[in-house]
């Protein structure tokens, strides 16, 4: 006699199924993108991260096998695996796989209307192409108006820090950075401007250690009035200045 069969429920049919599938699964069901320099923190859930991290290391073993890396006998590389996983998930790409800082904006009391520049910010990040460090600074200028939120100093560091967390290409990163303040601040206007080392120009391919990138990205009353983009250029002082 057939019986008929009792359907699985969803933790049964999820065994053995690599947690980056399931969160790839729910992006894509989202209809949501996750391409490098995105950040996908909602689609995870709780335990995930160090689950995403277990197999990460388990593929880059692989990798090491593949580079032919005897990371049995290697004192140097025998948890060479571990460690990699660990930097990509939790330290240079952990921009992709957390929420944004928390942000305490306060109202412009004092109804300011000045120009106000921070910076440098040191911006640690790694490029997309090769996964090369992007190294460098950073100056924000800000044109508040009464209704801008004002928040602290140290936050626009902790919001550049949370975008360059990720695989980046320098002129998008500006730009989704810029975004970012925006959204928070409503300024008259911002400028942000970016100069870093890349390493997969100098470590690898021209190796030429001493060329730099610099981008910028003018928004509000920094696009329609040269005389403050000007201003904001001059106060902003670049290394070998």
């Amino acid at each position: 006699m057939l019986m008929k069969a009792e359907p699985m429920d969803a933790s049964e049919t999820d065994v053995g199924t690599p947690v980056s599938v399931k969160i790839r699964q729910r992006i894509q069901a989202a209809r949501k993108r996750f391409h490098a320099n995105d950040n996908i923190a909602a689609f995870l859930e709780p335990g995930e991260l160090d689950l995403l991290q277990q197999e990460v290391e388990g593929k880059m073993q692989a990798v090491l096998d593949s580079l032919v890396i005897d990371t049995e006998s290697d004192h140097n590389t025998t948890d060479t695996a571990r460690r990699v996983a660990k930097m990509y998930v939790n330290e240079v790409f952990r921009g992709r796989y957390v929420k944004p800082p928390a942000i305490t904006e306060f109202p412009n009391a004092e109804h300011l209307n000045e120009l106000m520049i921070v910076g440098p910010i040191a911006v640690r990040s790694a490029c997309s192409h090769h996964f090369c460090p992007v190294i460098g600074k950073l100056w924000i200028g800000v044109m508040p108006n009464e209704h801008t939120n004002v928040i602290g100093l140290s936050k626009y560091a902790r919001l550049a820090e949370w975008v360059m967390g990720r695989p980046q290409i320098q002129e998008e990163a500006v730009v989704q950075l810029a975004d970012l303040i925006m959204e928070k601040t409503q300024p008259d206007g911002l400028a942000l401007v970016m100069e870093a080392s890349h390493y997969c120009m100098a470590w690898r391919g021209v190796k030429d250690m001493d060329a730099r990138m610099l981008t910028s990205v003018m928004r509000g009353v920094f696009l329609k009035d040269p005389a403050l983009r000007r201003e904001f250029l001059a106060l902003a002082p670049r290394k070998g200045d």
